[in-house]
């Protein structure tokens, strides 16, 4: 098997699997150097113009879908579920904002997750911790748990077959604006919120019907860019699938167009920084409530040595109690560095709470205090939101509490249906999208 492109012999790889045989790893990881790139470096440096304009303040970052994606979900209803509830958000964000919107599905690569523990116990069965479908399956049985390195070619695969989806799904006619706004308008009859929302539907149908009148028609209202990312966790994956372009002769990540760094591994000296340090796609690191200015500043000089916006993301999950007074230093120290990063605000990470029958979940109303906290601190600093990075499914989940349904703690186990942490159904995804547009109006005074 050939070397990898970056060696990162030497650097502590933080959340690997302990592989029970180094032979079936090695196949595993020569299969996936031998297959084609799942995207390409010319859409990667696209991405990262877009991403440019964020930083900017001249476009907003939406980047939305399952904390852990499951091989089952494969299929063409799931996938439109999460395209569809992300373009409904897109267009909502999209007038808000009056602003473009980058959209970034959480999706085609999602099937790892670290782990606070590399065990889990039960009835004093002690077994491996589930890492994700690349990993090991859910099933808590000694042959399920078992770390299997085929399901790293798997992943390849199902990642594979949801973009092939995802670009038939936004490129073929799917994605038309004025579709999208047909089902925002169902949305606003349906939900019991739906009155609050009813004026933005209305003033959107009165934009769409003047451009029309006007015999504004383009491509772009039939199809929609679209990027795929994923935390680029397992290693074992993300090294044989780095390829060197052609065109430029730089290293990228050809699993994703957009890979980040989780808050569990963003050690500076550790082989993940290196990683993301060496890749050219646009990257991003979790920046979690232990995070200093210092390690900030540390962090974006170590990922963005040649000062290229867009190129770093700075993803921030502080927890709605403490956004308003954990973000500004940061935002302030990375700042007076001069790197034009792209801050996103991940509202969902900081504010998990077990409920009382024992699920993890999020209240709706924590979610949308921290979204509106980032805002707030950033419109106080005079600098740019730059996004949203949020856990979602298109399906109707029970999984986190409030929203306008008014899911209560004992409803959880209706439909907790999450591999991992808890998402947003559509319809509190939605209200989400609705309320941010409020927040990202000119005339609320945040940007």
């Amino acid at each position: 098997m050939d070397l990898p492109l970056i060696d990162l012999s030497g650097r502590d790889a933080l959340q690997q699997p302990e592989w029970p045989d180094a032979v079936e790893l090695a196949d595993a990881r020569a299969t996936l150097t031998s297959l084609p790139p799942l995207v390409f470096a010319g859409e990667c440096d696209q991405l990262t113009d877009r991403m440019a304009a964020a930083s900017r303040g001249e476009a907003f970052v939406l980047q939305g879908g399952d904390c852990a994606e499951v091989f089952a979900d494969t299929n063409a209803d799931a996938i439109r579920a999460k395209i569809k509830t992300l373009l409904q958000m897109a267009v909502v964000l999209t007038y808000g904002a009056q602003l473009p919107v980058v959209k970034i599905g959480r999706m085609a690569g999602q099937f790892g997750k670290p782990r606070s523990s590399g065990d889990e116990t039960r009835d004093g069965v002690t077994l491996p911790s589930y890492r994700g479908d690349a990993v090991n399956g859910l099933e808590f049985t000694p042959a399920s748990r078992r770390p299997d390195p085929n399901r790293l070619v798997e992943a390849y695969h199902r990642a594979s077959a949801t973009l092939n989806l995802m670009r038939a799904f936004t490129q073929g006619g799917y994605a038309d604006l004025r579709q999208v706004h047909e089902w925002n308008k169902d949305f606003v009859r349906e939900s019991t919120a739906g009155a609050h929302y009813e004026a933005i539907a209305q003033d959107i149908e009165k934009a769409l019907a003047f451009m029309l009148a006007c015999g504004i028609d383009t491509e772009a209202f039939r199809r929609v860019e679209f990027y795929a990312g994923h935390e680029a966790l397992l290693l074992d994956y993300e090294l044989p699938l780095t390829r060197t372009d052609s065109r430029t002769e730089r290293p990228y990540d050809v699993s994703a167009h957009f890979v980040w760094v989780g808050e569990r591994t963003r050690k500076i000296d550790g082989a993940h920084i290196e990683f993301a340090s060496r890749i050219h796609n646009p990257i991003g690191v979790k920046l979690g409530p232990t995070t200093t200015p210092d390690q900030a500043v540390e962090l974006v000089e170590r990922l963005d040595p040649n000062h290229v916006p867009g190129r770093l993301s700075l993803i921030t999950r502080l927890g709605a109690g403490k956004v308003r007074d954990l973000l500004p230093p940061l935002v302030e120290k990375v700042a007076a560095t001069g790197h034009d990063v792209v801050w996103i605000c991940d509202p969902m990470h900081g504010n998990t709470v077990e409920a009382a029958q024992g699920q993890k979940t999020r209240r709706f109303d924590d979610v949308v205090d921290e979204v509106r906290g980032y805002f707030e601190v950033h419109r106080a600093l005079g600098t740019h939101p730059g996004g949203m990075h949020i856990e979602l499914t298109g399906d109707d989940v029970t999984e986190c509490t409030g929203g306008a349904e008014g899911i209560q703690d004992h409803q959880l186990g209706d439909r907790y249906e999450t591999a991992c942490d808890p998402r947003l159904n559509r319809q509190q995804a939605l209200e989400l999208a609705f309320l941010a547009a409020d927040m990202l109006a000119p005339g609320a005074g945040i940007r």
